[in-house]
C-alpha cells in the first residue's frame, strides 16, 4: 500500500512537472528571442522572463529530485550537492516572489495617475527594470546563503538530529537561535514582497472596476484600445498574484509546521513539494493565453 501510493504520487509530480516545464521552456525561448531581436518588446518583458526562468528552476531543483526518491533513489547526492540544490530552490523560489511583486507594482504605478505622473518615465525604462531584477536576484544570492547551515545528505554522521528528511536530502534540527532567525529574514522579506503585491493589486481592483463601470456608459466601438489593453494586463497580473499569494499562503503554513512545529511525515513532505510546484506550473499558460503576441501566432485567440 505505502509503495502503491509512492507511485502515485510520483507519477502525479512527473506529470506536473511535465506539463511545468513544458509551458515554461516555450515562454523562455519566447521572450529571449523578443528581447533579444527587440521586435515587439513590451516594458513587462524582462520582468516575465525572469520569473519564466525563475519558474523553471523551481521546477527542475525541486521537482526532478522529489521524483527520484519517489520512485526510489537514494543517497544521490553528496552533502554539498544538497546545499546547494536547497540554496538554489530558495533562490529561485524568492526570485518568483519579487517579479511577481515587481510585475504587480509595476503595472499599477502604470495604472495610478498619481505614479504615472512622476514614475512612469522611470518604471517605462529597461534600465530601471534591469536594476530591479538585478538587485533582486543580488539580494536572494546572499540571504539564502544560511540554508547551508541546515541542510546536509542523509548519509550525514555528526551529532546533529534531523528535522526533515527528503529522502534525497536533510534539513538539521540545528540551534534554537538558527531555527527561529533565519525564517524571521525569511519572513521579513517574504512580508514585504507579499504586502507589495496585495497593494498593487487592491490598485488594479480599482482600476477593473473604474473601467467596468467606464465601459458601461460608452458604446463598445469608441471605447479606447489602450484602456482595454491596460485592463487586460492588468487582469492577468491579478490572476497571477492572486494564485500566488494563496499558493504561497499554504505552501508558508506547511513549511512552518515543518520547521518549527512537527517532525512532519512523508505525506506532508509531498504535499509541500506538491504546492511549492504548482505556481510554476500554472502561471505560464496564464501567461499564454492572456499575451495577444502569442495567441496571434499560435491561434489561440480563435478559442476565445
Amino acid at each position: 500500500m505505502m509503495a502503491s501510493s509512492k507511485w502515485e504520487m510520483g507519477i502525479i509530480l512527473v506529470t506536473q512537472m511535465g506539463v511545468g516545464i513544458l509551458g515554461n521552456s516555450f515562454l523562455l525561448c519566447f521572450y529571449n528571442f523578443t528581447l533579444l531581436t527587440g521586435c515587439k518588446v513590451r516594458p513587462t518583458d524582462l520582468i516575465l522572463n525572469q520569473l519564466v526562468l525563475a519558474n523553471s528552476l523551481v521546477l527542475f531543483s525541486r521537482g526532478i529530485p522529489h521524483i527520484m526518491a519517489t520512485f526510489g533513489s537514494r543517497n544521490f547526492l553528496s552533502e554539498a550537492g544538497c546545499k546547494f540544490l536547497f540554496y538554489f530552490q530558495r533562490v529561485a523560489r524568492g526570485i518568483c516572489l519579487s517579479m511577481t511583486s515587481l510585475l504587480s507594482a509595476f503595472q499599477a504605478m502604470r495604472l495610478c495617475p498619481h505614479f504615472s505622473s512622476w514614475l512612469g518615465l522611470r518604471t517605462r525604462s529597461s534600465k530601471f527594470i534591469g536594476s530591479c531584477v538585478f538587485l533582486s536576484w543580488i539580494l536572494h544570492l546572499l540571504v539564502n546563503i544560511s540554508i547551508i547551515l541546515y541542510i546536509t545528505s542523509p548519509t550525514h554522521n555528526e551529532s546533529y538530529s534531523i528535522k526533515v528528511n527528503y529522502g534525497y536530502c536533510s534539513s538539521l534540527d540545528v540551534a534554537r537561535n538558527v531555527r527561529f532567525v533565519c525564517p524571521a529574514i525569511f519572513f521579513t522579506m517574504d512580508f514585504i514582497c507579499l504586502s507589495l503585491m496585495v497593494w498593487a493589486s487592491g490598485s488594479m481592483v480599482v482600476f477593473l472596476l473604474r473601467h467596468k463601470q467606464r465601459v458601461q456608459h460608452i458604446h463598445s466601438n469608441s471605447h479606447s484600445p489602450r484602456a482595454c489593453a491596460e485592463a487586460r494586463a492588468a487582469s492577468t497580473i491579478l490572476v497571477l498574484a492572486s494564485s500566488f499569494c494563496s499558493l504561497y499562503s499554504l505552501s508558508a503554513l506547511l513549511s512552518i509546521w515543518m520547521s518549527l512545529f512537527a517532525i512532519p511525515g512523508q505525506w506532508l513532505v509531498d504535499a509541500s513539494v506538491f504546492l511549492s510546484l504548482c505556481f510554476p506550473t500554472v502561471s505560464p499558460f496564464v501567461l499564454i493565453c492572456s499575451d495577444t503576441r502569442v495567441t496571434r501566432k499560435t491561434g489561440l485567440s480563435s478559442w476565445r
